[in-house]
């Protein structure tokens, strides 16, 4: 497709032009009148809390969603976008946050799927070698995508999105996946593109990445368009404010003193499951009462194994390899390890986490137990309260206790099953991945609600990517790479460049600080 001829002298026409766009749904008003202008060659973030309607505005773009009114102009011609396959004939290419990938076909042929069919699968592989290799993401083009982790899926999305040379490239929270130094090699990616003309519109949560990468900002709030700035002339505390109309409150992270040894791994040691999967090499840790242990690494190294056998998913390790409390537990399934006050919130939202097509009342079946009475009969009552109680007290937008799972936003899913596993009262939460693609002011409420579960006893380890997440959380933290664990880290001591460091695998060469495990008491 050609743009429209330009006048001698005048600026060009924007990549892309909304107005007075507007998309209705039964229960909510997810975008009302929004208008948005993206110039060539810019990186354009939208801004906005969970339920704010930067997903629905993304889809319309990408013609998943048709809008009720308003306007799309590409390159200055006005186009009706029917369907994705004609966004990526106009050049607009989306990474979602929630992923579009065939499971039981492999990396390649999920990119295939969206390339010039006249390229030969053996090509579409060498092509992804070549741009995993350019930007660090390490994908096998062979791997079937139902043996991938979360973090691994949006690698695939990221790369086949690139391999289509986009004019206009749409990313949903695309650094999650990434050590520090590879979001600073994303970035330097990202501003070559957009210094070929390449258009950026740039979806995150992480307000310091917004200010360092963007030129502009649009924010969203309950549907509207409420600011339009220039991020690099704000402070976090200005884009929290036009986002979420205050300041997030601060974390108060009091250092206290451990209590007593709640889970102990001791040399776990499993095989792969599959040929893609990571075998746990000699694996230790310990997480005592009142602490917050974190394990910081890229996706992909173990973490996914690990929280299998953790959780009681895979129960070959050895009864005493895993110990909750002063029990073995290593042979344990899920629901022993329950009883012994460990409850798990897994990275998987939908399917994992939650049954999509259930109410999020009956979702928490799941986990909970005391709402089934003798004979198997459930108190649908007591159950529908209990939704109620966290739907309330975590801000969850929601169509009420029976709203289907799916209908909710990925953030507000993720705060009702953080919010679900917290009401149980566990004395071992093991949580994966606890604010993934969650606004600013919803992460410092989840977080907050963590430190208060810590601050009441309660042994917490948290597995994730985000650095500074754990920074904020963890009393102790270690780092994982390669399937292998590394020692022990004060987080008085952990630096990002250190843990950067240390994501591959480099602890045993390092000149690092002394590291230790709490002191027994």
């Amino acid at each position: 497709m050609t743009s429209p001829p330009q006048a001698a002298g005048s600026a060009p026409a924007p990549r892309l032009q909304l107005s007075g766009i507007t998309k209705r749904y039964p229960a909510v008003v997810a975008n009302s009148e929004v208008s948005l202008t993206v110039l060539p060659g810019q990186i354009h973030a939208v801004l906005g809390e969970n339920g704010a309607g930067k997903s629905t505005l993304m889809k319309i773009i990408y013609g998943s969603v048709k809008p009720d009114a308003g306007s799309v102009l590409v390159d200055g011609r006005p186009v009706t976008i029917r369907n994705p396959q004609e966004a990526r004939a106009l050049g607009i290419s989306m990474v979602f946050q929630h992923f579009n990938l065939f499971e039981t076909l492999s990396v390649a042929e999920n990119v295939w799927l969206g390339l010039d069919k006249q390229l030969s699968l053996a090509e579409v592989s060498r092509q992804i070698l070549a741009t995993t290799e350019e930007y660090g993401l390490q994908l096998d083009p062979t791997r079937p995508v139902h043996t991938l982790s979360v973090g691994e899926r949006q690698r695939v999305e990221i790369v086949r999105s690139l391999l289509t040379h986009p004019k206009l490239l749409i990313l949903d929270e695309p650094t999650s996946v990434l050590t520090p130094q590879a979001v600073d090699k994303l970035f330097i990616t990202l501003r070559l593109l957009a210094g070929r003309g390449c258009s950026i519109l740039y979806i995150s949560h992480k307000l310091h990445e917004i200010r360092a990468l963007c030129q502009a900002c649009t924010v969203l709030r309950g549907g509207k368009v409420t600011g339009v700035c220039d991020p690099r002339q704000e402070s976090n505390a200005s884009l929290s404010r036009l986002m979420i109309g205050a300041e997030p409150p601060a974390l108060e992270h009091r250092q206290r003193q451990a209590g007593e040894r709640v889970l102990q791994v001791k040399a776990l040691s499993l095989p792969r499951e599959d040929q893609f999967g990571m075998d746990l090499t000699r694996i230790s840790l310990e997480v005592r009462a009142g602490e917050v242990v974190g394990i910081a690494g890229v996706s992909g190294n173990g973490q996914k194994e690990l929280l299998y056998a953790l959780s009681g998913e895979d129960t070959r390790s050895a009864a005493e390899t895993i110990t909750i409390g002063q029990t073995a537990a290593g042979k344990f399934g899920p629901a022993p390890r329950r009883a012994l006050g460990l409850h798990f919130v897994p990275e998987e939202r939908l399917g994992r986490g939650a049954v999509p097509t259930l109410g999020l009342a009956q979702n928490l079946l799941l986990t909970r137990s005391d709402a089934v009475g003798r004979g198997g009969w459930l108190h649908l009552k007591r159950l529908e309260l209990q939704a109620k109680g966290i739907i309330e007290r975590f801000n969850v937008k929601a169509g009420g206790p029976q709203a289907p799972a799916k209908s909710l936003s990925g953030g507000n899913l993720q705060k009702f099953i953080v919010g679900r596993e917290i009401e149980a009262g566990p004395t071992l939460l093991i949580v994966s991945q606890p604010t993934w693609g969650v606004d600013v002011g919803a992460a410092a409420q989840i977080r907050a609600e963590i430190l208060k579960l810590r601050d009441a006893g309660c042994a917490v380890l948290v597995v994730s990517e985000e650095l500074e997440e754990l920074f904020d959380l963890s009393d102790r933290l270690y780092v994982m790479a390669k399937g292998q664990l590394s020692p022990s880290l004060p987080r008085s001591q952990a630096t990002v460049e250190l843990v950067g460091q240390w994501m591959s695998g480099l602890w045993h060469d390092a000149a690092t600080p002394a590291a230790q495990e709490p002191a027994h008491v």
